[in-house]
């Protein structure tokens, strides 16, 4: 037999390198290489041409059984997997540690074994005794799920294959999961990937709908290797800052559904509660109309969100070096939108100190959340209350220009719907019923519409 060799695969982007360095010459990340399972190296090339078993083909118009979803009872839950979930699908869902992974799951799965199908929860971070504890604090002590308390897979499977196929089975979490069959500790590249694999071969092969708990990096992706996103269906991440009580369960990949969803919850004494009307939730308390404040009607997937953009300025003395703090938003974005600002339009904002916050602890990427930046940095700049009743929205060039932006006619029927009479943003946006809407075409017009008179 040839002798095994050591190989080293990265876990950003699974690169393999036969002698470990600190940084992959794939990706050039740091210190992500970890040894992998040896490789064994044979002397003869082997031929796979002959020694399988036929596959067999079929058309695409073949027919079949429709799959129909199941609800799991939690309609925010619901609407982030595109409908609920899917009979052998696989989901990974991962979220900062304390977020409220396992909560979230526990209360889907009491909803779903409480209406009469099998539930299996694996974990492999607490005892069992720890999650009924939880249990009974969220009052779902009376749901009749199976629960386990294992690591090793070859046990799981084992006792899975003796009992009653379970509609839903959680594992929590693929990092604490090891196979003897593959060498390593647990949540090493090979283990994290065999284990994944051996659990997805399970639920797609008998229609179990899985959902795995994944451990996430400082800088916030899952860990381990990449290509455990691409062997799930679904790819969930679980957002919000400890000091809020507001959650954002976010879909990143769905082969279901729409990319984008999100659901949105709100951590109780008793759980998490949902959150229906997630627009009124982070507008709360603008009674009093404020200097350095803008809504923005941001859209997540098919759902419009009313945001409240914050900002201040702070004029320093001539010498100190100007501050730029950015909580939920780009921090290059916001560089760009000043350089914007004071060469297309005269505004100084070199020799102050600039904060920007999104409220709620709400996170924006949509460019669609230039102009609503803009407008409370410069409202925040003249110390001059913008309309509460207003909103903003569109794509800043570095021209200056208003560019048009996707699903302008449903922010601005959601903004109406609530109670909002002034709209500003690109030149293309409906009129809608109870809305006065004015179509901006440079940056400088909104700086004139902004600024006080003289």
């Amino acid at each position: 037999m040839a002798k095994a060799k050591k190989r080293y695969v990265c876990a950003a982007c699974g690169a393999v390198a036969h002698r470990w360095q600190g940084q992959c010459p794939d990706c050039s990340e740091w210190n992500t290489l970890t040894e992998d399972m040896p490789a064994t190296v044979f002397s003869q090339k082997h031929d796979l041409s002959s020694g399988g078993r036929a596959v067999e083909f079929v058309a695409l118009n073949t027919p079949s059984e429709p799959l129909t979803r199941r609800p799991t009872g939690l309609e925010e839950f619901d609407r982030a997997l595109g409908g609920g979930l899917v009979p052998g699908s696989a989901i990974l869902m991962g979220g900062d540690p304390g977020i409220g992974k396992s909560t979230l799951l526990l209360q889907a799965a009491a909803k779903i074994a409480k209406d009469g199908a099998p539930t299996v929860y694996v974990s492999g971070e607490e005892a069992s005794g720890q999650v009924r504890m939880r249990a009974a604090r969220l009052g779902l002590a009376d749901a009749p799920i199976k629960l386990a308390a294992a690591t090793s897979v070859r046990d799981i499977l084992t006792t899975l294959g003796t009992m009653e196929k379970p509609a839903l089975l959680v594992i929590d979490s693929i990092q604490t999961m090891h196979s003897d069959t593959i060498e390593g500790a647990p949540g090493t590249v090979s283990q994290v990937r065999g284990c994944a694999f051996e659990l997805i071969r399970y639920a797609k092969e008998n229609g179990v709908a899985l959902v795995l708990v994944g451990h996430v990096t400082k800088d916030g992706s899952i860990a381990g290797p990449r290509v455990l996103e691409h062997m799930v269906d679904v790819v969930m991440s679980f957002e919000g800052e400890r000091s809020h009580q507001y959650r954002i369960l976010r879909a990143l990949k769905n082969r279901f559904g729409a990319v984008d969803e999100i659901g949105v919850f709100a951590m109780a004494q008793q759980g998490l509660e949902e959150v229906t009307n997630p627009s009124m939730l982070f507008l709360s308390g603008r009674d009093i109309p404020l200097a350095g404040s803008a809504v923005f009607p941001a859209l997540e997937g098919t759902r419009p969100v009313l945001i409240e953009v914050q900002a201040l300025i702070v004029r320093l003395q001539s010498g100190a070096t100007p501050r730029r703090a950015v909580v939920g938003w780009d921090n290059g974005r916001l560089a760009m939108l000043l350089a914007v600002l004071e060469s297309r339009c005269g505004l100084n904002f070199s020799s102050a100190e600039v904060y920007l916050n999104v409220a709620g602890g709400y996170r924006l990427s949509d460019p669609a959340a230039d102009l609503a930046v803009a407008a409370a940095l410069i409202s925040a700049l003249t110390d001059q209350a913008l309309p509460n009743n207003s909103i903003w929205f569109g794509e800043v060039s570095l021209a200056g220009e208003i560019r048009p932006v996707s699903h302008a006619g449903l922010r601005i029927r959601e903004a109406a719907k609530l109670g909002f009479t002034e709209g500003s943003g690109p030149q293309d946006g409906e009129t809608t019923k109870g809305l006065n809407y004015r179509g901006l075409k440079q940056l400088r017009n909104l700086v004139d519409q902004v600024m006080p008179k003289e």
